[in-house]
């Protein structure tokens, strides 16, 4: 029961964020929890070595990595500036974050857009003299929403498109999901213009064109982003010619991290302004995560349950509320091979992606790129999101969201 407990008193604090007068961050919540885990017995220090998935710690890396330099070199305000300075107004630059971010988040991924687009957001804010949680709420809902309709656009949705028996997995996840994510999109954008309606008066500052500070680091951070939009090209091709590679997403973002690794080993600033507190507390989360899966209580719940493990409303409710607490990729990768014993339909595997991935809207824990998102606010504007402010917005539309899904998996 330990494991449990420490969950939940994560789940507390995370919510809370304070003990007396010290202000907790949600890396250092999560690393207790970890250390509780393991200084009490509940996990082996091998069992949690293991239990870190090295495939999406190396992905993150490779990422921030990238994220880091385009930053350092000015060349990501440069990049903001030309897709979002047309806006004249906080509803219109809400929309263009909301559909411009969560349209890329299907082609990188949703936690490389959730790394590569919060400075970009603060920046934003602070040009346009705007509340900056409102872009950071709109940007984690984009990539969360945007990286449904696509199998390349989270993890967990790479798992089913890869072991689901899913014969075209580019062709039947548009199918199903594309016009109901670009509906939940403009959702996101009603329920957010609805919560800070007094915000989304009056016309913006204006936002002005950063220069790039240093055009070497530019260049290379710009070679960077080019190979990893190439190597997701090579990758989706391989998948859409049925070829058995096995071209792992670590590879995409190590490969394109070399240039700025290689090239600039004299600025060792890339590598120290990194955000290693959000790797601490994935790590942190793998062996925390996996102390609760080894009690075997979700098991021993979903079994007495009697439930049809293969329903649409299972799958949305049992994915939705159970990645706030295992994560939304370790749940998938428990449910899918369970569901796929029972001889689940396309529809199922579906409402899988659509549930799993959603399940990120209703709290900060519900996905991994609202943490990257709210610790990089964190690190580099000093702004946050607490749990209840997130919550608030989050809950009503992730009920909208289930049931758009819903409705267009029932008509599919």
């Amino acid at each position: 029961m330990i494991p449990i407990i420490t969950l939940s008193l994560v789940f507390v604090l995370i919510a809370v964020r304070q003990v007396g007068n010290v202000r907790l961050r949600i890396w250092q919540i999560m690393l207790g929890g970890a250390l509780v885990v393991l200084l009490t017995g509940q996990i082996s220090p091998l069992s949690a070595l293991k239990s870190i998935n090295p495939d999406v710690m190396l992905f993150l890396l490779g990422v921030f990595i990238i994220g880091q330099a385009l930053e350092d070199s000015g060349y990501l305000s440069h990049l903001a500036y030309r897709l979002f300075h047309r806006a004249k107004t906080l509803g219109g630059l809400v929309l263009l974050i909301i559909f411009g971010m969560g349209l890329f988040s299907a082609l990188l991924m949703n936690d490389t857009l959730a790394i590569i687009g919060t400075p970009v957001v603060l920046a934003l804010a602070t040009k346009a003299n705007t509340q900056p949680k409102i872009l950071l709420l709109a940007l984690a809902f984009a990539v969360t929403i945007g990286s449904v309709m696509s199998p390349i656009g989270n993890p967990q949705n790479l798992l089913i498109a890869l072991h689901g028996n899913i014969a075209n997995p580019f062709i039947t996840f548009f199918q199903s999901l594309l016009l109901p994510t670009m509906l939940n999109l403009f959702l996101a954008y009603l329920v957010l213009r609805l919560f800070h309606r007094r915000h989304f008066t009056g016309a913006l500052g204006r936002h002005t064109e950063e220069p790039i500070r240093d055009p070497a680091l530019a260049r290379i951070a710009r070679l960077s982003l080019i190979l990893l939009a190439a190597l997701v090209a090579v990758r989706i091709t391989i998948v859409l010619a049925g070829l058995n590679i096995d071209f792992k997403l670590t590879y995409i973002a190590i490969i394109a991290a070399l240039p700025v690794i290689v090239f600039t080993p004299w600025r060792p600033g890339v590598l120290k302004k990194m955000d290693w507190f959000t790797l601490v507390f994935f790590a942190a989360m793998f062996v925390l995560v996996q102390s609760v899966w080894d009690t075997g209580i979700f098991q021993e719940f979903i079994q007495t349950a009697n439930l049809d493990l293969a329903a649409t409303g299972v799958i949305f409710s049992v994915s939705v509320l159970l990645s706030q607490l295992l994560s939304n990729v370790p749940l998938v990768a428990l449910y899918l091979p369970v569901i796929t014993q029972l001889g689940a339909s396309t529809k199922a595997m579906m409402t899988l992606a659509a549930g799993s991935t959603i399940a990120g809207n209703l709290t900060i824990l519900g996905a991994a790129s609202n943490v990257i998102i709210i610790q990089n606010a964190e690190k580099k504007g000093g702004v946050t999101i607490t749990f209840w402010e997130f919550l608030k917005i989050g809950a009503p539309l992730t009920v909208l969201n289930v049931l758009v899904y819903w409705l267009f998996l029932g008509l599919f």
